[in-house]
């Protein structure tokens, strides 16, 4: 099962007000392991940078003037996501972003079934408690010291670690695995037999060999060739 875990950076929080992608980063995953493979990729937003934008990303307006527009790279970002599933945090705010894209550009927009939402999983797991980036790496104790500001590919790479820690870890049996097996031992411990106190306790069944039975084992051990229980 093939998932990537995307983030993106803009200059605001509106799509619908003009705001624009400037920076996407997807990581991919198969069957809830990383596989090292990436897309990473910073656009031209065609319009100026405003102060509070700049001040979480670092992003500015002349360098991000060096680089491709949306139209110019849509086509492999398209065709690197295919059909495959997003792991995406408040997955709303980044799927209506892509979306406005593709609509300037005349494109289908992706289907929000397309997409899983972190957030939604983290408050689920953590009733009440903090579900940013940061907080959940705090709790699930993930390194993010290196986020000193956002950025899409770093973000989508420590998103990538809280999906698999929220979904269980890596191999999500084994912890489940080890946990079933405390949890039996613990009550083996505790009731080492759980049998009634007026529960019947049936003799056991004789199971003798019939006379016939006897006869046909003896005349095979006849057969075998110095058996060792017959040596001296």
């Amino acid at each position: 099962m093939r998932e990537l875990v995307l983030d993106t950076e803009t200059t605001g929080l509106d799509p619908l007000n003009g705001d624009r992608i400037v920076e996407i980063g997807c990581v991919e995953i198969f069957n809830h392991i990383a596989t090292g493979q990436t897309y990473h990729q910073y656009i031209n937003p065609e319009r100026a940078m405003p102060t509070g934008a700049f001040a979480v990303h670092g992003l500015s307006e002349k360098f991000l003037s060096g680089y491709p527009v949306f139209a110019d790279v849509v086509d492999g970002f398209l065709d690197f996501i295919g059909d495959d599933q997003l792991v995406i945090h408040n997955a709303k705010f980044d799927m209506g972003f892509i979306n406005a894209e593709l609509r300037r550009l005349e494109r289908p927009a992706l289907p929000m079934s397309q997409s899983i939402d972190t957030v939604t999983m983290a408050r689920r797991r953590f009733p009440g408690a903090p579900a940013s980036l940061d907080a959940l790496c705090r709790r699930l104790d993930i390194d993010n010291s290196s986020r000193t500001k956002h950025g899409a590919l770093l973000d989508a790479e420590l998103l990538a670690e809280v999906y698999l820690e929220l979904r269980g870890g890596r191999q999500p049996g084994l912890s489940l695995a080890a946990a079933e097996v405390d949890a039996y031992s613990a009550s083996d411990q505790a009731e080492p037999f759980d049998l009634q106190p007026d529960a019947e306790v049936r003799p056991p069944r004789p199971h003798a060999p019939t006379a016939e039975e006897s006869a046909a084992h003896a005349a095979f051990v006849e057969t075998l060739n110095e058996p060792i229980w017959s040596r001296g």
